[in-house]
């Protein structure tokens, strides 16, 4: 017990003293780091840990490089890192990652922030990763609530919010309207071309006119490359700050997307990022808004339109087996087949779930099935 005493009264004249030369007082988010697959190297990742530490943040480091500022947690490749990333938020020994690659499940996606180059303004990208649903529309109006989720754990108490001129924009704006109208608090911007409204064109994006910006992940994801690299020819991601946490209905595990590609600065911005949305709940945020947004009906909004989307001739009702450990995967599938490659397999048996990898969408079975899933999935020409 006299130990204990001592431990924590050590720990807190330490937090005074770090929070009197940071300013910054209270209990530090503590965010992992998976340090390697960087093409621009190791270091690269360890700049940024140790940028963010200086920050406020606790950075636990997963790589083989040491730094005074951060911990280390030594590894030796990129594939034992992300183990170790699992494990440590699995144990809850970390508050949250940020990694390269992340198998999120559907229904969850990543919502991105960039900095604007028309007015240096902050605006988030829904989404840039993943995939909130196989149907685009009911997709993006998903999007829309998960920017609005971190939107306000990053502190904005009522964020503006335009839907890119994409495919499915008009859909998306007639259920969200609906949705508000319903009694969902969405503040929609206003474009800042002539003609108005609520949908966003590319002058907009320049601009950052709404807070958060909805569109499709992978339109998500291009704005999000090009508002972070253009100044640099691509190769090296500048500006901004990556590609975003994982948010989905139900989803409490706090992982953050940079790309391969992201420099230090960006990858810095991210660890700062996650602790935002640390301090922020962002996890009690997303029980409220989804708690608001269904006693608006939005259960029955995206019901509505999965109906509407749905083909005309429905195929034979197919039963789940039962479930079994999947870690094995199948790639190459495109998003819009994955619910009926997955049903291809439950027909013979096979256990599979879908999910999105860091190159697309993917099915996972058990390793036991990979081969025979494989070859039923080349059979119907789902995959080549």
């Amino acid at each position: 017990m006299a130990k204990e005493i001592k431990e924590l009264i050590a720990d807190t004249f330490l937090a005074m003293a770090e929070g009197l030369e940071t300013g910054s007082f209270g209990k530090k988010p503590r965010i992992a780091l998976t340090g390697m697959g960087s093409e621009h190297g190791e270091e690269n990742a360890m700049q940024a840990a140790v940028s963010a530490a200086k920050d406020g943040v606790d950075v636990v480091y997963i790589g083989s490089l040491k730094n005074d500022c951060v911990e280390t947690v030594e590894v030796a490749d990129d594939e034992a890192g992300h183990d170790k990333m699992d494990e440590l938020l699995n144990e809850k020994k970390i508050d949250g990652a940020v990694t390269m690659h992340y198998p999120f499940p559907i229904g969850v996606s990543t919502v991105g922030r960039a900095v604007t180059p028309g007015l240096g303004k902050e605006m988030f990208i829904a989404n840039t990763t993943g995939t909130s649903s196989t149907d685009r529309i009911e997709g993006m109006v998903k999007n829309a609530i998960y920017g609005i989720i971190t939107a306000k754990a990053c502190g904005y108490a009522v964020p503006t919010v335009g839907i890119l001129n994409v495919d499915g924009a008009r859909q998306t704006e007639k259920a969200l309207k609906k949705l508000a109208a319903n009694g969902y608090p969405i503040h929609f911007a206003e474009s800042s071309r002539a003609d108005g409204g609520c949908v966003m064109r590319g002058n907009d994006v320049l601009r950052g006119t709404p807070d958060i910006l909805v569109t499709d992940s992978l339109t998500g994801n291009v704005l999000s490359k090009m508002l972070s690299s253009f100044t640099t020819g691509g190769s090296f991601e500048a500006q901004g700050f990556g590609y975003g946490p994982g948010i989905g209905e139900n989803y409490e595990k706090l992982v953050m997307i940079v790309s391969r590609a992201s420099g230090a600065p960006v990858v810095a911005n991210a660890l700062r990022f996650a602790g935002e949305l640390v301090k922020g709940k962002v996890f009690e945020v997303a029980k409220e808004e989804f708690k608001l947004a269904k006693r608006a009906g939005l259960d029955e909004i995206l019901s509505e339109i999965r109906e509407a989307n749905k083909p005309k001739e429905s195929g034979e009702e197919v039963k789940e087996p039962p479930k079994e450990v999947v870690t094995a995967a199948l790639f190459g599938i495109e998003v819009t087949d994955l619910d009926d490659a997955v049903r291809c397999l439950w027909k013979l048996g096979i256990y599979a779930e879908s999910g999105m990898g860091c190159t697309g969408p993917i099915i996972r079975v058990s390793e036991a099935n990979l081969e025979k899933s494989e070859a039923e999935l080349k059979a119907k020409g789902y995959i080549s």
